[in-house]
């Protein structure tokens, strides 16, 4: 029976451990299964003989946490995370969030803002001369200057102020596995600049060859242009097979970013997948459990990457455009462990990944020569080197119904719809329809005005409708009755209050009010971020609207949600400032009925008896 890596000093001497080689801290509560970041890392490393502790949502009060394995033998690998610390603790208003999925019990506050800096920090003062090494999607988001939305601010890269040795971006276990051999061999931290997939800093710019400059951290904080070409530079050279090593200056010092990492290639991803996870919480949470594995328990997880590219997403930037796929064996032989658990029902709840529906890379040539760098493949419209082709997943969808003890295996990740209609054969929606979900398809238009969705990166309003009615016939002619559930995002960067109002009535149109609604969210690492922060087009360099006011937000969240009673006072306000009072009434195509007090007002005005005149 596999057993978890060990969290406490007894769990580690019952190993007969003397010292960790690795001290992996993580804002994450320890959960063994392949979709948490932090165990893959420590079963990559156990698997290559090196002994890991787990550190997990440590105190970071001060140092003692830091110290419960002692020493490290070669470093501090230091992660918060699953998700970005200030995404887990703070909405987009700013608001504490009251749950952290990946807390036990969805307890709140059980790691710091900014975990992945004030991680390192106490882990520097555990131990002065352990090295330090970051990883994990906060640190690969910043790893340069980047704007930071909740100090409305240009911060320095996360590799200066966590004061690190090394920043592992991206999916770490190729990168992970050449530091440790390299540290097990004796080779000091500061000499490990070589490795694809990190960055380093250095005192000189000398030390550094053949590397593009980009504007640097003083420029970008006053220069919003400088930011957007700093961006642009950035983005254009993350691939693994053509890019270029960057540096940016941070005052007298230079972060220095490697090209990205190959990725994993089918063999090594079905190695890493392989591993002895345990695929539980660690029983210390047992009783309160973990709400972010209650979600993934039953799910698959078939590739990585997306060359999807919507403006708003970070999933190029970390993971990158190349698709990567594990192989169905791969998938098969999890999902039979998955049927064993005891509390397994029948129902897979997921097959997919960033986004379900891409098995392969977009073209033949990416592999060769890599993502074309001034091209997207599937904006503004799909490439004419795409080769759109689901028959490799559709023939895991079927190898995976069939194995005995599933009832069903549901397709809830992201469907990339245009995709799905440049595949000719137009066989997926059809068998999506039929056996993939029941009752409701989630899918993500995001926005119908074409002026937002060019800013987002998405198809066109035409695009979704096209796939609605395709989606529409087909459910007919099967004789279900499915709907599409459309999700949407408001305040992005482009969306007016005119695109606003535009979407509410799209809304009506389609009989559809969405439960939840997404305002945009700026993270680093994003085209829209740099949009949000700059109000330019990074490309063009051209003004882009971006509504940035509370108010504002608030009128565009509450249009998309026009007929809750409480949104009435904001929707009427957003009709009047658009000059859209044919909206305001009690007919069909009215989205709000007029203040009570006024229509009072305006009757009686109507009603009243007149007086008789004096002769």
């Amino acid at each position: 029976m596999n057993s978890f890596l060990p969290t406490t000093q007894k769990e580690m001497k019952n190993r007969q451990w003397d010292q960790a080689d690795f001290v992996l801290v993580s804002g994450d509560a320890y959960v063994d299964h392949p979709s948490f970041g932090p165990a893959v890392i420590g079963r990559v490393l156990e698997k290559m003989g090196y002994r890991v502790a787990i550190l997990d949502q440590p105190n970071w009060k001060n140092c003692d946490d830091f110290k419960r394995f002692g020493k490290p033998r070669l470093a501090y690998l230091i992660t918060s995370g699953n998700i970005d610390s200030m995404v887990n603790h703070y909405t987009v208003s700013k608001k504490k969030r009251s749950k952290d999925l990946y807390s036990p019990g969805g307890k709140a506050n059980c790691r710091p803002d900014r975990a992945t800096i004030v991680y390192a920090q106490r882990s520097r003062e555990a131990y002065t001369d352990v090295p330090i090494i970051l990883g994990g999607i906060e640190a690969s988001l910043r790893r340069f200057a980047h704007y930071d939305y909740w100090s409305d601010d240009v911060r320095r890269s996360i590799l200066l102020d966590a004061k690190a040795d090394i920043l592992v971006y991206g999916m770490g276990e190729k990168a992970i596995m050449e530091i440790a051999e390299n540290l097990d061999n004796g080779l000091d931290i500061a000499y490990i600049r070589h490795i694809p997939g990190t960055c380093y800093w250095v005192n000189d710019a000398s030390e550094v060859y053949d590397a593009v400059s980009i504007p640097g951290y003083d420029e970008i904080k006053t220069d919003k242009k400088a930011y957007n070409r700093a961006f642009l530079l950035a983005s254009e050279e993350q691939d693994p097979i053509r890019g270029k090593s960057l540096m940016q200056k941070h005052g007298s010092r230079y972060v220095v970013q490697n090209p990205p990492m190959m990725p994993a290639n089918e063999t090594e991803l079905d190695w890493i997948y392989a591993l002895p996870f345990v695929r539980e919480i660690h029983p210390k949470y047992q009783k309160q459990g973990i709400p972010a594995f209650d979600e993934i328990r039953f799910s698959l997880t078939s590739n990585r990457g997306c060359f999807g590219s919507c403006s708003f997403c970070a999933l190029a930037f970390h993971q990158g455009r190349i698709v990567q796929s594990r192989s169905h064996e791969s998938i098969l032989e999890e999902a039979n462990m998955m049927i064993e658990d005891p509390n397994f029902k029948g129902y897979i709840h997921d097959v997919g990944g960033p986004t379900a529906n891409f098995r392969r890379p977009s073209c033949d040539r990416q592999l060769a020569t890599g993502t074309c760098k001034k091209k997207q493949c599937l904006f503004p419209g799909p490439c004419k080197e795409l080769v759109a082709d689901h028959t490799d997943y559709l023939t895991l969808l079927r190898k995976l119904r069939r194995l005995r003890g599933v009832k069903k295996v549901f397709v809830r990740s992201g469907i990339r719809y245009d995709y799905v209609l440049a595949d000719k054969t137009n066989r997926f929606t059809r068998e999506l329809s039929e056996h993939h979900i029941s009752g409701q398809l989630r899918i993500a238009p995001e926005h119908i005005s074409d002026r937002v969705l060019k800013q987002m990166g998405k198809p066109g309003k035409d695009v979704y409708l096209r796939f609605m009615k395709d989606f529409e016939r087909i459910n007919k002619e099967l004789g279900k009755e499915q709907y599409l559930v459309p999700y949407l995002m408001s305040s992005h960067p482009g969306s007016t209050l005119k695109d606003a109002i535009a979407l509410a009535e799209f809304l009506r149109d389609i009989h559809h009010q969405p439960e939840q609604v997404q305002d945009f969210y700026p993270t680093p690492g994003t085209r829209s971020t740099a949009i949000y922060y700059t109000g330019l087009d990074p490309q063009t360099g051209n003004p882009v609207y971006v509504p940035k006011t509370p108010e504002e937000k608030a009128m565009q969240r509450a249009l998309m949600q026009y007929r809750n009673p409480k949104n009435a006072r904001l929707v009427r306000k957003a009709l009047h400032l658009a000059h859209r009072e044919d909206l305001i009434g009690t007919g069909a195509k009215a989205l709000v009925a007029p203040e009570r007090k006024r229509a009072t007002q305006e009757r009686q005005k109507h009603t009243r008896p007149q007086k008789r005149r004096r002769r």
